[in-house]
């Protein structure tokens, strides 16, 4: 719920599920499901991650340095999701956002919190929820 856990690696499957709070740092790679069920941590991955990572993330940060798997975001709600190199596919409801000033503040303290100080965080793409999935809507019965 608080504090710093940091991992000087890589990590397995689901690093950072149902955290609530406090800062992630994996200094290498991360498998499938990173940041599942986001609660509110903050999660700054050096390398890529794996498919289906920041499923159903409900609030918090994931920082990503390398590349991110197959439905990155799918069912995301508040979080915000920030990727550095290429995403293979986004999930249902999440979509590439606008960077504005205040994200890119957001994002350089994240980064030099994580030890990743001097990243160009023009390099960062954005993604986040389109609020399609908020409320059952037929027009959108397909992206259940």
């Amino acid at each position: 719920m608080s504090g710093t856990v940091w991992v000087k690696g890589n990590a397995s499957q689901s690093a950072g599920a149902t955290a609530h709070g406090g800062l992630l740092v994996i200094e290498g790679n991360a498998a499938a499901r990173c940041g599942i069920s986001m609660k509110g941590v903050d999660i700054v991955v050096g390398g890529d991650v794996g498919h289906m990572s920041a499923f159903m993330a409900q609030a918090g940060r994931l920082v990503i340095r390398g590349n991110a798997g197959e439905a990155l975001g799918d069912s995301i709600y508040e979080a915000r999701i920030y990727v550095r190199g290429d995403v293979a596919s986004l999930g249902a409801d999440c979509v590439a956002k606008e960077m504005r000033s205040e994200h890119h503040k957001e994002l350089e303290y994240l980064l030099k919190a994580a030890g990743f100080e001097g990243d160009d965080t023009a390099a960062y793409t954005r993604y986040g929820s389109a609020r399609n999935l908020y409320h059952f809507h037929v027009d959108n019965a397909s992206s259940y």
